[in-house]
């Protein structure tokens, strides 16, 4: 067991390395700074708001069911999301965008007494000023069984840093259903994320109103544990579609 656990960490750690290597193709043009030379309109500001809004959310990469109050998850993760050209093209000031973002992050989850799970994600995408910070409490309704499924509600909230120019935040209220069969759990999730953004350029010719929207998530994955190791994947459907991994150690 001791051996699965150093290889997969290593494992983690490689991949952890190779996505920052990667997202470092496009440093120097993966800073979100606002353009002052041709400011963008209010309703590219409201597209771009909603990408970086989506993009930031929060993506559970968890079944329904309680880890339990011993339960405790500590991983690496990636998500991966193609991005709309337009607003980002007209939002930078002076590069291209990529056709791919790709977050890597640190997650770690903890199992509460009652049925409640709390969690806590952290990413930075390396060569440019993209940082977020977010949290979640989780509540299973249902805990399930052997034959009944598990079914949980939960609430997040994630934060963008790092970035000058623009403020965004979001807030969403999800509800999953999961079931396990043998090491593998199949779940789903359908839930809703709030955007709040806002730009903070110094300059007279941006004056952008602070954005308010939202949007509806559907997800789909599936968790396989062996022993203390788990692998999830991920895929969150809506106006941005997302593709996240995660490997994990649970104690």
């Amino acid at each position: 067991m001791k051996k699965i656990v150093i290889l997969t960490v290593s494992s983690l750690l490689s991949l952890f390395l190779l996505v920052s290597s990667g997202s470092e193709s496009f440093a120097g043009g993966n800073d979100i700074v606002l353009n002052t030379i041709s400011p963008i309109s209010q309703g590219d500001f409201e597209d771009l708001s909603k990408e970086v809004g989506l993009l930031i959310s929060y993506v559970p990469l968890s079944p329904a069911e309680p880890l339990g109050i011993l339960g405790f998850d500590i991983g690496l993760e990636v998500t991966g999301a193609k991005i709309s050209s337009g607003p980002w093209e007209k939002a930078l000031s002076d590069a291209k965008p990529p056709d791919y973002l790709i977050l890597p992050k640190i997650h770690v989850q903890k199992g509460l007494p009652f049925g409640i799970d709390v969690g806590a994600v952290f990413s930075t995408v390396p060569g440019s000023n993209i940082t977020l910070f977010g949290g979640e409490v989780k509540y299973a309704v249902l805990k399930g069984s052997i034959v009944s499924p598990a079914v949980a509600v939960r609430g997040t909230y994630t934060t963008l840093s790092g970035v000058d120019d623009i403020d965004a935040s979001t807030y969403s209220l999800d509800a999953s259903v999961s079931k396990g069969f043998g090491p593998i759990t199949p779940y789903a999730g359908l839930g809703q994320v709030w955007i709040s953004a806002s730009e903070n350029v110094n300059d007279s010719l941006i004056n952008l109103d602070d954005v308010s929207t939202s949007a509806t998530k559907l997800f789909l994955g599936a968790k396989l544990k062996i022993l203390l190791v788990s692998i999830v994947l991920q895929a969150d459907i809506s106006d941005v579609n997302m593709y996240s991994a995660r490997a994990n150690v649970s104690f």
